[in-house]
């Protein structure tokens, strides 16, 4: 009998549940370790937000896929690999025993030279602990206009959030700081042209051009010298790795992000694979859903090769994916590569996909 642990419940993780609870793996007993029962998809994050849809809308329930491939769930974080013993240390004390591992446990935010963020900031990541957080500023400052708000990061997530949370609090005084020129950072100049005109039309400060250099109870301290007055600071900021990948000795970019060649496999250790924002992969892609959940068809073909001993694929990330960008008010944006498009039919378009995407492993749900 082989041993499969699946580390993480993320998004290509979800596509592996779902391909073993249509064809489970003979002779493998297979192991999910997550912290919790369901996956948030983050796509859907900002609509939640501005009141577009209720949270079990974008939960998808792993423990139904699991129970439905056979698959026993240990609600658990991992804490560290025992590569030798090839063992999954969880923070719970238990150790799980594995010949092939595959982990999707997805980034924490990187809290970056910001002194009093790990104290003062609410970080998007784990989304989880954010949605809670989140739900108790806003039916907080649904009372009353409440403190202002500030959020740190001058990409799409960034910008969703700020124009989501004006969509669910009008009168609350929000303020975008982010590094970047212009919001969107990365983006063709006309949709960041855009993204900073709806911020003015929505009365979202923008302060650009400025770090981030200090959080304290009070607000934001910028490099400057300047401070932001804020009640909550959302840190929107990049994505950083755990400590654990580089503990154990996998391979890892300079960023602490598991090193993975085409077929998703370690390249220091081919009884591991690894894939989404965990993952570093050959060809560097952002860290993005959208890669994440493009990642889970090839990872679950690549698993059941490798455990039946067949060769492997190699997977070829797209070179540029679609950005769907909501605004908050059932308006989006999409940009491919130096192409963009705006309007309500780009929200529809996006939510068509999202809903779809849900449906998919709802289906299995029970």
């Amino acid at each position: 009998m082989k041993r499969l642990v699946l580390l993480g419940g993320g998004h290509a993780h979800v596509h592996v549940l779902d391909a073993l609870a249509r064809t489970p793996l003979p002779d493998t007993e297979v192991t999910l370790v997550s912290p919790y029962p369901r996956q948030l998809y983050s796509g859907m994050l900002p609509g939640w937000i501005a009141g577009h849809y209720t949270l079990e809308a974008l939960a998808i329930a792993l423990t139904p896929l699991a129970e439905r491939a056979g698959i026993r769930w240990k609600p658990a974080r991992a804490s560290g690999l025992d590569l030798d013993a090839r063992t999954v240390l969880c923070d719970d004390g238990a150790r799980i025993a594995f010949d092939w591992l595959s982990i999707d446990t997805g980034p924490t935010t990187d809290p970056g030279p910001i002194s009093g963020s790990a104290r003062h900031a609410l970080p998007v990541r784990p989304i989880e602990d954010f949605v809670t957080r989140i739900d108790t500023l806003i039916t907080a400052a649904g009372h009353a206009p409440g403190p202002p708000t500030a959020l740190i990061g001058s990409g799409a997530a960034g910008f969703e959030l700020a124009l989501a949370l004006r969509a669910r609090l009008p009168q609350l005084p929000l303020a975008l700081i982010g590094a970047a020129a212009a919001p969107l950072d990365g983006f063709p100049a006309r949709l960041q042209r855009r993204a900073r005109r709806l911020l003015d039309q929505r009365n979202i400060r923008w302060i650009g051009q400025r770090r981030a250099t200090r959080i304290d109870a009070d607000g934001v301290w910028l490099d400057n010298g300047q401070h932001v007055a804020a009640g909550h600071v959302l840190q929107v900021t990049g994505a950083a790795a755990p400590g654990w990948p580089v503990d154990a000795g996998l391979a890892t970019d300079a960023g602490g992000f598991i090193r993975v060649g085409p077929s998703l496999q370690s390249v220091s250790h081919p009884f591991i694979f690894a894939a989404g924002d965990i993952a570093a992969y050959a060809d560097p892609r952002p860290k993005s859903g959208v890669f994440a959940v493009r990642a889970g068809p090839p990872l679950a073909d690549n698993l059941r090769r490798a455990i039946h001993g067949e060769p492997l694929r190699d997977w070829q990330p797209q070179s540029r994916a679609l950005y769907l960008i909501s605004t908050g008010d059932r308006r989006a944006m999409a940009a491919w590569g130096s192409l963009s498009a705006e309007g309500a039919w780009v929200w529809r378009w996006k939510d068509h996909i999202d809903r779809a995407f849900m449906r998919r492993f709802a289906h299995h749900g029970g």
